[in-house]
């Protein structure tokens, strides 16, 4: 797949629908590959973090960093792959997976008490400086504990504690019947 849209033709389309389980139409597609070379500046066909930290919306999430992982140097298919969990199309198994790997940052399948604390450090870090958390931790203040408290609770609630070691199936199960929405608009000339 080129770095032109006139260069994406039919069988790629839909071979990147297929690859992606049909969660994008074929116009959105050719939308979405339409940005991806607008990302992919040196058209080498694949993207950067660093292309991707050039996407405002992207630069500012709390998880930019945690993403970056799973996104540094995708090609086409795999960003259409890695969009996917986002579409209305998607199941909720697919979002899910996506959710899943975000926090399981190592890779290893499964999710600890610590990796779950990272999560919610990383989402609220733009409104504690580190210095708070220092002081946090020292003085094991309010805050801090808070989230531990929290956590704790919500892992208790869903028959865990601090000591589990979520796999896949743990988050299907604490997420399946939730009404999980996550979805972006595709948008299609």
């Amino acid at each position: 797949m080129g770095n032109t849209s006139s260069m994406l033709t039919q069988y790629d389309i839909e071979e990147v629908q297929q690859h992606c389980n049909n969660a994008f139409s074929q116009q959105e597609i050719v939308s979405l590959y339409e940005r991806f070379c607008q990302l992919d500046r040196n058209g080498g066909g694949f993207v950067s973090g660093e292309e991707f930290l050039s996407v405002p919306e992207f630069a500012v999430n709390p998880l930019s960093q945690r993403l970056l992982r799973m996104l540094d140097g995708l090609n086409f298919k795999e960003f259409v792959a890695f969009l996917s969990a986002f579409s209305p199309r998607a199941t909720v198994q697919q979002k899910i997976e996506f959710i899943f790997k975000v926090y399981d940052s190592d890779g290893n399948g499964k999710v600890t008490f610590n990796d779950m604390l990272d999560v919610l450090h990383d989402l609220t870090g733009q409104f504690i400086s580190e210095q708070q958390r220092e002081v946090d931790l020292i003085l094991e203040m309010p805050l801090f504990t808070d989230c531990k408290q929290v956590l704790t609770k919500v892992l208790e609630e869903a028959g865990y504690n601090k000591e589990s070691l979520l796999v896949m199936s743990d988050f299907v199960k604490i997420l399946g019947s939730s009404g999980l929405k996550m979805e972006v608009e595709v948008p299609v000339d």
